[in-house]
């Protein structure tokens, strides 16, 4: 019979979110997470069977948590534009969307699972959009297009804001998602 287990595994799993959140799954060695969580490499590996799959497992601890949670406040917000606009805003400037954004860039083009929990998200986040944007009574005659079109532009205003080469200006994503979605 082994040791019991000397660490809590849903504390390392969202301490492997930030830090693929900050530093991507290239960027981040086995040698990087075994000091950064405390784990032991033969705990690690015994657990989540490997870098991969420990990777896997933040992500979709990061869709389930984050970019889950991001959909569902768009969502209750229930088509009020100041209060949908402050959340999208929110986002643009804080990590909540960082794992997967550099999941689709690094990781989607050559991992099928990775591929598929992006599309998820980004599927999740044009089904909030959409919500809101019927509740808020616009309606342009395509229920995709402009769902689609303003998780593309959330994404790449984090991106921007994450790059640090943005101006003030850009990262008024609300603004930016108000015209966007035909609102004032």
């Amino acid at each position: 019979m082994g040791r019991p287990r000397g660490f809590d595994e849903a504390d390392v799993v969202r301490s492997a979110a930030k830090l693929f959140a900050t530093r991507s799954y290239d960027g981040t060695s086995v040698d990087d997470l075994v000091s950064h969580l405390g784990v032991h490499r033969n705990s690690l590996y015994k657990t989540f069977g490997s870098k991969r799959g420990l990777y896997l497992a933040a992500l979709k601890w990061s869709l389930d948590h984050e970019v889950a949670g991001l959909a569902e406040r768009v969502t209750a917000a229930g088509g009020h534009a100041e209060e949908t606009h402050d959340i999208l805003a929110d986002a643009v400037t804080g990590p909540a969307l960082d794992l997967v954004l550099l999941a689709a860039v690094e990781r989607a083009p050559v991992d099928a699972e990775v591929a598929r929990l992006v599309g998820e998200a980004f599927t999740a986040l044009d089904r909030a959009v959409g919500a809101a944007d019927r509740a808020a009574g616009n309606g342009d005659g395509d229920a995709t297009a402009t769902p689609v079109a303003a998780t593309a532009l959330l994404i790449g205003l984090r991106a921007r804001s994450r790059s640090g080469t943005t101006d003030a200006g850009t990262l008024r994503a609300d603004a930016a998602l108000a015209r966007l979605l035909g609102r004032p």
